[in-house]
């Protein structure tokens, strides 16, 4: 019996190409943000802010990245899995890094979460376009 696991992790080029293709989609938008990718552990991999972003974006959108890739799911599910429970929305949204909005993204590869992608400083459905953008690039 194996006392151990292993999984996968997003690699440093990867993380980097899908943190540029997002900052490239955000100046499409004409919007400046910040952009966070980490592992499946959740370990910050890559970061990059775009001149102009607003600086506490930096930590929302790691602290989506994290979320994103400990639940394994996107943050904007939230309103969804929060919907009519009163208790875990209150609970949850207590917990610090959470983030239960949109802007977060899980990366997987064969079906494992390799890592996620978290992004700030636009509006919601902005920050969604730039997260997606870096999943894109990744193929």
């Amino acid at each position: 019996m194996s006392n151990s696991v292993s999984s996968k992790n997003i690699t440093t080029a990867a993380a980097l190409t899908a943190a540029q293709a997002a900052l490239e989609r955000a100046g499409e938008l004409g919007i400046g943000i910040n952009v966070s990718v980490v592992d499946a552990s959740a370990v910050e991999m890559a970061f990059l802010r775009m001149n102009k972003a607003f600086l506490p974006s930096k930590d929302i959108a790691k602290d989506k990245a994290s979320t994103a890739a400990g639940f394994g799911f996107p943050t904007m599910q939230w309103k969804d899995v929060l919907s009519g429970n009163t208790q875990l929305q209150a609970g949850i949204t207590a917990r610090p890094g959470v983030v239960t909005f949109g802007g977060g993204l899980p990366i997987a590869e064969d079906g494992e979460i390799i890592g996620a992608i978290g992004v700030s400083g636009g509006s919601e459905a902005e920050d969604i376009l730039c997260a997606q953008a870096g999943i894109d690039a990744l193929g």
